[in-house]
């Protein structure tokens, strides 16, 4: 049976398909049958053809070198760079929770981890229109728990907190932090990380610097994430 893991944001821009190209490159390096699967994706550019490519997809594909068929790894593509409630209101085909929950199926019957990529923060609309939808009514649906990235600098303590206390509210595992753009030695992200794991009660499992190709934890920490 395959194990998922959410990689969500304390916010927009935090570096969570960074992450999660990093993550499943690890995942692969280590001999693993690894998946990437995002419910929707908004601001994609189309390729010559006319077709919406998934960015985020593309690039933890390219990234990590899994021969998961990009097809496979988003059902919903949107072109306006907005919330995708809202992209679907402008463009059409708003999520469905049904459809989301087959593609992760798919991946789940034929991949061993399967690392799933949130959209926005913690608090992002989906769908609203049709059907409201909401970003912890699919983590809840898949059965997963939390990795959450946010940036190592400063206003971290507060958004980390808040997004860990909405989790815990929630019934949402949080599995533990990574930072971004994580400068060592620097006091204020050194304390930042203390700070964090004293307010949530996780631990900051790895640090991304600006350039990183890997992530700083062994493929047997990594994967206990998913359990």
């Amino acid at each position: 049976m395959s194990k998922a893991l959410f990689v969500i944001g304390t916010g927009t821009d935090m570096g969570k398909t960074y992450v999660s190209g990093l993550i499943v490159k690890k995942l692969r390096e280590s001999g693993s049958a690894a998946a990437y699967y995002k419910a929707a994706m908004s601001g994609n550019e189309r390729g010559a053809d006319g077709r919406l490519i998934p960015g985020d997809a593309l690039f933890v594909k390219e990234t990590s070198k899994i021969s998961q068929p990009l097809e496979e790894m988003c059902p919903y593509i949107y072109e306006a760079a907005v919330s995708p409630h809202l992209a679907s209101r402008i463009e059409g085909n708003p999520v469905q929770m049904k459809a989301v929950l087959e593609g992760f199926r798919k991946a789940s019957d034929s991949y061993e981890y399967i690392t799933l990529e949130g959209s926005g923060g913690i608090l992002c609309p989906l769908s609203f229109d049709e059907e409201e939808l909401w970003l912890p009514d699919v983590i809840k649906a898949c059965g997963a728990g939390c990795l959450l990235v946010a940036d190592a600098g400063l206003g971290t303590i507060n958004s980390v907190g808040l997004t860990a206390f909405y989790m815990k509210e929630q019934g949402i595992p949080l599995k533990g932090i990574v930072f971004n753009h994580f400068i060592p030695g620097d006091v204020m992200q050194e304390d930042n990380r203390k700070m964090c794991e004293h307010l949530t009660g996780a631990k900051v499992v790895a640090c991304v610097r600006e350039g990183d190709t890997e992530l700083d934890i062994s493929p047997k920490a990594l994967k206990s994430l998913y359990e």
